[in-house]
């Protein structure tokens, strides 16, 4: 007869007051709500409680932030009336996850970590769907409970019920026995919870089994030998990761990444080659050569590259081997030319070299002069001979 010590709770009931629920029925329900209430650590930090009212419509008796205490509890629980025709379990759900499980109604919020709880007694089949509004509420982290009576539909039970659905179905043939479920939420409510507690040593993640608990860790790390602390999972190991190149190791996670000269793809695993020759990327003074994700440089002709590798100086294009002149080579900025000594003319090739021929060109009037003196010069010496003679 304990009350629970163990386990806040947000807790919220739903019960069915439809045509097929009789009077007298009902008030067994709100004997077994009272009841409930009475195992309950109930208060403003451990456990609020909430309780609805659903037919075809839907109606909140009182929402978590509203009593405080069992006796005003139970007080209110004395006067709800039942709503008569209709079973819109889907719709009372939906309600309570819109209109009850808020911080304005009483709800705390998800930092505190208070487990949120919906105990659903009916004894028909849903005129609505539930299905989708049940997953819902589940996936917002509303853990489900479902009590049928007599002719609840078991089907329904477990599609709005939580996993596991043999801890959270619950069946009574008749509203006279239902109060025997006391027991039974109560031992479920009261179970020592010792990951909820903080009473375990488990490094990441406290997870409840029975009344015992096991350690786990998260994501990208493993549990080591002691079964209590983690390490980080190498999700760089071989097999364990898509990079195309490089694997970079983050906190239990990884990114990839590219060798020099590659860049990463937009599907952030692959690598693609770099163009190194882009303005900007080399520091070559005249060309560039990419080299599959690499580049050298080289120099116009003309132009041979220097030490460092990068700029180029002008060739002497005079230089002994360079040139094909036969006497004497003329550079002009980058090109030559051949020309020749003195005493010699350059042959049509413009590569070799002739002796030149000198000839004496006269004209006529000189030519006439010539003539006049060998003729002076013939008389002069006939006439010297003929004096001679004498």
């Amino acid at each position: 007869d304990t009350a629970c010590k163990n386990r806040p709770l947000d807790l919220v009931f739903i019960v069915d007051s439809s045509r097929s629920v009789r009077p007298e029925e009902f008030e067994k329900v709100k004997t077994f709500l009272s009841e409930m209430i009475d195992t309950l650590d109930v208060g403003e930090t451990t456990t609020r409680v909430a309780v609805m009212n659903y037919a075809s419509t839907v109606k909140v008796e009182f929402p978590l932030r509203t009593y405080f205490d069992k006796t005003s509890l139970k007080e209110a629980v004395s006067r709800i009336e039942p709503l008569s025709a209709g079973t819109m379990t889907g719709l009372a759900i939906q309600t309570a996850m819109d209109e009850v499980f808020t911080e304005e109604m009483g709800a705390r919020p998800a930092s505190f970590n208070i487990p949120k709880v919906v105990i659903v007694v009916t004894d028909g089949r849903p005129q609505d769907q539930v299905q989708d509004v049940a997953a819902s509420a589940r996936t917002a982290g509303i853990e489900i409970y479902a009590v049928g009576v007599d002719r609840a539909d078991m089907q329904s039970l477990r599609i709005m019920a939580s996993e596991p659905l043999d801890e959270h179905v619950f069946y009574v043939e008749t509203y006279g026995v239902i109060e025997k479920l006391t027991s039974k939420f109560r031992e479920t409510f009261c179970a020592v919870n010792v990951c909820a507690l903080g009473t375990h040593d488990c490094e990441q993640v406290c997870v409840r089994n029975g009344a015992s608990y096991l350690c786990d860790c998260y994501e990208g790390y493993n549990l080591n030998p002691d079964k209590r602390t983690c390490s980080a999972v190498d999700t760089c190991a071989p097999g364990r990761h898509e990079c195309d190149q490089i694997c970079v190791s983050n906190n239990g996670s990884y990114v990839c990444d590219c060798y020099e000269g590659y860049t990463l793809n937009p599907d952030r695993k692959t690598c693609s080659a770099m163009d190194m020759c882009a303005p900007g990327r080399h520091d070559c003074a005249q060309v560039c050569l990419s080299n599959d994700g690499s580049y050298s440089c080289d120099c116009y002709e003309g132009y041979t590259l220097n030490p460092d590798k990068k700029t180029c100086s002008a060739v002497d294009m005079c230089a002994p081997g360079r040139h094909d002149c036969e006497q004497v080579c003329v550079t002009d900025d980058l090109f030559y030319s051949c020309d020749c000594y003195q005493g010699y003319t350059l042959n049509p090739d413009k590569k070799t070299c002739s002796r030149a021929i000198t000839s004496s060109l006269v004209t006529t009037e000189e030519s006439c002069k010539c003539e006049a003196i060998a003729a002076l010069q013939d008389s002069v010496t006939s006439r010297l001979e003929a004096l001679s003679t004498k």
